[in-house]
């Protein structure tokens, strides 16, 4: 397996690159998010993971290792090929992905292109256990960071007496004001809000 490659950019686009390397020129397909971390670079390094069909061979490149392993947890799906997971990773960003799984999301799943209300349903039903288990470690340290703080300071607003509805809209509203929020100061600002 090819773990990753590393070289300069001879072409890319929002959905493939070409990685020369050695005098090789590896096309890689890739997400909308990788394109957003490598648009204006020369070089790069992308983690790779390699599909082998009967009929072709293809390289999907990502720029996060979070990145990587969601994809690799989308394609294990029946029913979820490489394009399809490669559409969903171009169309939100990993934590969203995660979110709308951990909070049985299927509107947001199912926005995407591809996704239908079955495979929605599939996707959260196998993946739910994954990615609580791994207390969402796949979101990497911003995103994991920001998880943390949002459930403290639910799990807070609840033991207060707020219900359970409420105290999310007016988390995901602070947080969306203010992504770096302490737990405290989410706690002040939605009972302030009320």
């Amino acid at each position: 397996m090819i773990a990753y490659i590393s070289g300069k950019l001879t072409y890319k686009d929002p959905t493939a690159v070409i990685i020369e390397t050695n005098g090789v020129g590896y096309f890689i397909k890739i997400s909308l998010n990788t394109y957003g971390h490598i648009a204006a670079a020369e070089s790069c390094k992308l983690l790779t993971v390699l599909n082998i069909k009967e009929d072709a061979h293809t390289l999907y490149g990502f720029f996060e290792a979070e990145e990587k392993r969601l994809f690799l947890l989308l394609t294990s799906i029946s029913g979820v090929g490489p394009s399809i997971a490669l559409m969903v990773l171009s169309s939100m960003q990993s934590v969203e992905i995660q979110t709308a799984i951990a909070n049985d999301d299927i509107r947001t799943l199912q926005s995407v292109k591809g996704i239908g209300l079955k495979t929605a349903q599939r996707i959260i039903l196998e993946l739910k256990d994954k990615i609580n288990k791994e207390n969402l470690i796949l979101v990497g340290a911003a995103g994991l960071t920001h998880n943390i703080v949002r459930a403290e300071a639910l799990s807070a607003l609840q033991t207060l007496g707020i219900e359970k509805k409420l105290a999310e809209k007016s988390v995901d509203t602070l947080l969306k004001e203010n992504p770096s929020a302490k737990v405290e100061d989410l706690i002040r600002a939605a009972l302030k809000a009320r």
